[in-house]
């Protein structure tokens, strides 16, 4: 059986919808809650974002959710803020939110484990002072407020304005690139492997296991 491996799209720039969440502290519990975790198929579970808010008791969509609201069902990018993703280590809390369509999270701070899982995973994610964050989450109620973030100049613009960012250097890389921990290392050090692997026993070479990258 193979065995079907999915890798990140390369991302320079991202431009869409800006919505605005409301909220600090926003753990991976709240981005998709823990008896959602036993789906490991990434297709399908943006359905599960932000469950516990859009949900009510009997499994019916409220509605009233930002992200559910006409205004900005089509949005790209979310505004955020303070401590976004803190709380255990999920990776389904990006693969949820990339599936439901966001490509980006702005906000002041993120959880460190999520910041990384992010970046493995094609979304990126933006830190900016809170002021401007919270100048760019007031603008996005309006619904419709497109920004453009873009990795290469490290600005995000909307409105006529232009803020810069800093992103470290291989988080920065590894979007641009479109790399996971597998192709990051193989980058780095695939002429090593491919040395060290031709000084082995024939024995004790590794066999390709059909695995398929898309």
């Amino acid at each position: 059986m193979f065995q079907t491996v999915s890798v990140p799209e390369p991302v320079v720039r991202v431009v869409g919808k800006a919505a605005p969440l409301e909220a600090d502290d926003v753990d991976t519990d709240q981005i998709i809650p823990a008896e959602f975790l036993k789906v490991i198929e990434r297709k399908g579970l943006g359905k599960y974002l932000f469950y516990r808010w859009r949900y009510d008791e009997k499994g019916g969509l409220k509605g009233d959710f930002v992200l559910d609201r006409p205004d900005f069902r089509d949005a790209k990018i979310l505004v955020a803020g303070r401590n976004f993703g803190i709380g255990s280590s999920r990776e389904n809390a990006v693969w949820a939110l990339t599936d439901f369509g966001i490509r980006c999270v702005i906000a002041s701070s993120f959880g460190d484990i999520f910041y990384g899982n992010a970046s493995k995973n094609g979304l990126v994610c933006v830190k900016l002072l809170e002021e401007n964050v919270a100048k760019l989450r007031n603008m996005a109620k309006s619904g419709n407020l497109l920004v453009s973030v873009d990795l290469q100049s490290q600005t995000v613009s909307y409105a006529g304005e232009t803020i810069s960012f800093n992103m470290e250097p291989h988080i920065r890389e590894r979007l641009m690139k479109g790399l996971d921990d597998i192709q990051t290392t193989l980058e780095k050090y695939s002429g090593k492997i491919i040395e060290y692997e031709s000084r082995m026993p024939e024995y004790l070479k590794p066999k390709p296991r059909g695995i398929i990258v898309e």
